[in-house]
């Protein structure tokens, strides 16, 4: 058995559903990267503008890199139950009694990807370096190292770019993570996968903010899992009420990918959702206090937007039921430490209209001092007059 045949046995010992190796050559996708960064598509994610040498060519984070290990990690946990909707928009509500409920990306419904796969990786690292017979320098990546990690890829085989941008295989489908071990020794590489979306465009038809502005090209800043995850401050207004229900991520253009209808579950329990990320309540959600937030996501991916950044998400989707129950806990948020939350609570109550709102709203301007707070609020009695 050659070592490369040694590493993927290895690496399926290990857990990882899928495993490739391609040289270091630089990708050729590179110059369009810096281009789509130039271009203004990665909105306020700065960090995927740092380092785009490396980014361009694994030699300048390696010396004398040769070959990518890289695997694969099936995620895919099952939709909770379905509950009785009956209300404006796409909060589901359950029996009498029960709050209404979000939605969270089935990749972080489960523990952080990146612990579980660099823990795995650094192991198969190891073990490369006791069988390659001589000293091997190497580099782990999940998601957050200067690599062009899904050109790599589908390098190595692992499947191709669908037009939604993510990977996709046709067995797992496009429930994927990648994580990567850079290597400075020869390996046997795969054959490059081939692309098998054809004609198919339904991830462009089925994109709330249609963010996918073209086959194979997203525009962060319209994107749905941009607004909750990755951007800081508030939600530009026309996209609030495309968010539905949505608190962490969207996985609507994965949904409806045809490869994905026979995709298997995970079989890993670390990804299995986590009881209280399956479908949270959006009013308790709100109520969380910041030690709730940090103990209640320890361990998990949903901790990136910090405490401010998910209850801004609870507020809009609890705005976008425009359902009156919602306005007492939309009230309280609008006392919140955080001018992002009562911001985003006071446009929820602007949303849902009436004269219980009104009152609310006109009590909170009173003692307001935020600016960009006292606007969202007038924004919002502007609203309940009208309705």
């Amino acid at each position: 058995m050659s070592l490369t045949e040694e590493i993927k046995a290895h690496a399926a010992y290990l857990g990882f559903d899928l495993s490739g190796v391609t040289t270091a050559e630089p990708p050729r996708h590179g110059e369009y990267y810096a281009k789509w960064i130039e271009q203004g598509m990665a909105g306020e994610m700065a960090y995927l503008g740092r380092q785009i040498e490396k980014r361009q060519d694994p030699g300048q984070i390696l010396p004398n890199a040769r070959s990518l290990v890289v695997v694969a990690m099936n995620y895919r946990c099952p939709d909770p139950d379905p509950v009785p909707s009956g209300v404006p928009g796409d909060t589901q509500r359950g029996t009498p009694g029960d709050t209404y409920r979000g939605k969270i990306a089935r990749y972080a419904r489960g523990d952080d990807y990146h612990d579980v796969m660099k823990e795995k990786l650094q192991e198969l690292l190891g073990f490369i370096r006791e069988r390659a017979g001589r000293p091997v320098e190497g580099r782990v990546y999940v998601d957050t190292g200067p690599v062009l990690e899904r050109e790599f890829a589908v390098r190595a085989g692992l499947g191709w770019f669908g037009k939604h941008t993510n990977l996709i295989h046709k067995r797992v489908g496009s429930w994927l993570l990648i994580g990567e071990i850079l290597l400075d020794i020869d390996l046997d590489g795969d054959r490059p996968a081939a692309d098998h979306c054809g004609t198919c465009t339904r991830c462009i038809e089925a994109c709330p903010t249609e963010a996918i502005v073209e086959p194979y090209v997203i525009d962060s800043r319209r994107c749905i899992s941009y607004h909750t995850i990755e951007l800081k401050g508030a939600i530009p207004l026309e996209y609030r009420a495309a968010m539905g229900d949505r608190v962490f991520g969207c996985d609507d253009c994965q949904d409806v990918c045809p490869w994905n209808r026979r995709a298997p579950e995970t079989g890993h329990s670390a990804f299995v959702s986590r009881p209280w990320n399956e479908a949270p309540g959006l009013i308790e959600m709100l109520g969380l206090t910041p030690e709730e937030f940090r103990t209640r996501f320890r361990g998990s991916p949903v901790k990136r937007t910090k405490r401010r950044g998910l209850l801004r998400n609870a507020a809009v989707a609890l705005g976008n039921t425009k359902d009156p129950e919602a306005i007492p806990a939309l009230a309280d948020s609008l006392v919140d430490d955080e001018p992002l939350v009562r911001g985003h609570a006071a446009w929820a109550l602007g949303n849902v209209g009436g004269g219980r709102a009104l009152a609310v709203l006109e009590q909170a301007k009173k003692s307001e001092v935020d600016q960009w707070v006292i606007k969202e609020i007038d924004q919002a009695l502007t609203e309940c007059e009208a309705s």
